[in-house]
């Protein structure tokens, strides 16, 4: 077989979906995700609800991805300094995280369950080994997942100037709330 055949079908592979290849899919597309750096002289705080994630209820994959500039702010120069001077996202657009959910969890039966998310996350264009605890909510076929836990700015190379330590906090409280639909 020529090779010009070969990449071709192998391209075919990838576009046309096997019946099953799915199977155990969810996907959030409206995922809230929001941060909140309190520090002495002011809390700041911004949401997005624009972060999109992939689970597998098969194999406990997880991953999650979310524009730097779909975070709103109170104050637009917040937000203007947020994305200019710290997050740099016309150079680091993206965050995310790729991992697992490490306990197993029966998705077909209802219940709330606490569980941890272990993989890497990528901010600011610095990956970390993260272990994230979460919660894992199955109602009727319908899985929410919530989380809380903290980021420091210094694990990803986020500077904050001296003059601002009263106004920006060294660690960020971040809380995930994705509601999943099957795929």
């Amino acid at each position: 077989m020529s090779r010009k055949i070969k990449i071709v079908l192998f391209f075919i592979l990838l576009v046309v979906p096997f019946p099953g290849m799915t199977q155990g899919l969810y996907k959030s597309t409206g995922a809230e995700i929001e941060f909140l750096s309190s520090a002495p002289i002011e809390d700041i705080h911004a949401v997005s609800r624009k972060g999109i994630s992939v689970l597998s209820a098969v194999t406990n994959e997880i991953s999650f991805r979310v524009s730097i500039r779909s975070f709103q702010f109170r104050k637009a120069k917040m937000q203007e300094h947020f994305n200019e001077n710290f997050m740099e996202s016309h150079k680091y657009p993206f965050a995310s995280f790729k991992g697992n959910i490490e306990e197993d969890i029966d998705f077909s039966k209802n219940g709330e369950f606490p569980v941890t998310l272990t993989g890497i996350m990528e901010i600011h264009g610095i990956e970390k080994n993260r272990e994230i605890p979460a919660t894992v909510n199955i109602q009727n076929k319908q899985i929410n997942l919530t989380s809380i836990f903290d980021v420091a700015c210094e694990d990803h190379d986020i500077e904050i100037p001296k003059i601002l330590w009263r106004n920006i906090a060294e660690v960020v409280r971040v809380e995930i709330n994705a509601n999943y639909t099957k795929m």
